[in-house]
């Protein structure tokens, strides 16, 4: 078992973020564009070439999990998993089911990359409730109780919103959401007050919704924080007690596991 090998994507609206994982862990993850050009021939390629990077021939690729909410790119990603490692393509939840009750009105309108991540929650905490944010193309709060996802609340994503203010204000300043020492400060160029609105208006945010949302789930709740902005964030949000950038992956990785246990 301890020699298993896993390819992960989690492919989301603005980039596709790929892991080489063993059953212990996660060994490497990548972050690729999410690119509507996309090919099977292309995105073969770039999967081998990671693969090679990390020392793994493509053949001894075990299994392939994806978690997308980019269905368009689904059958080039299985197109390429079959002829590349051989493998089916295996999706989260169609073909690798997730051990948490989903209780939205519709379930099937719950994007697959939010189920994983309350999944992934659920198995690195013990807590009774958990709120899980990912600080993605949208900012997502995803609330879990015992084993049951719950739903959450969809709001704009940092760098959506920097992109907004972008193309509709021709003299913004391109951005670069760093964070100077010393905590919020009042901006005194274009630049520093756009960094500092951002990041500071998105901690603030997460603090004040992690407040309304315990108290509409009847009680404390821990908070784990996912995406690419997430430890730049924890750095001013007083709310996050944990910062797991790779949530997503590891929850494929376990959700495999759990999925192999069971056949």
């Amino acid at each position: 078992m301890s020699d298993h090998r896993l390819l992960l994507l989690d492919v989301g609206n603005t980039g596709v973020k790929i892991g080489l994982a063993r059953e212990d862990g996660l060994a490497a993850s990548f972050t690729l564009p999410t690119d509507p050009r996309e090919t099977s021939d292309s995105l073969g390629l770039k999967l081998m070439d990671l693969c090679r990077f990390q020392d793994l021939a493509p053949a001894d690729v075990e299994a392939v999990a994806v978690s997308s909410v980019s269905p368009p790119l689904n059958p080039i990603i299985s197109d390429a998993a079959q002829r590349y490692f051989g493998r089916r393509a295996l999706f989260v939840p169609a073909d690798i089911g997730l051990d948490i009750e989903n209780r939205y009105e519709r379930p099937q309108e719950v994007g697959a990359d939010r189920l994983t991540a309350a999944f992934a929650a659920r198995r690195l905490l013990d807590d009774e409730r958990i709120i899980v944010i990912d600080f993605g193309t949208a900012t997502t709060f995803d609330c879990v109780q015992g084993d049951a996802y719950l739903g959450g609340l969809i709001c704009p994503g940092v760098m959506s919103s920097a992109r907004a203010l972008a193309s509709s204000t021709a003299k913004l300043p391109q951005i670069d959401l760093r964070l100077e020492p010393g905590g919020l400060q009042v901006g005194r160029s274009t630049k520093a007050s756009l960094n500092q609105g951002l990041i500071h208006g998105f901690a603030a945010m997460a603090e004040g919704l992690v407040g309304r949302l315990r108290e509409a789930m009847g009680g404390s709740a821990a908070v784990v924080a996912t995406g690419g902005l997430a430890g730049r964030i924890a750095q001013v949000c007083a709310v996050l007690d944990v910062v797991k950038p790779d949530l997503m992956l590891d929850g494929l990785r376990l959700a495999w596991l759990e999925r192999e246990a069971r056949s």
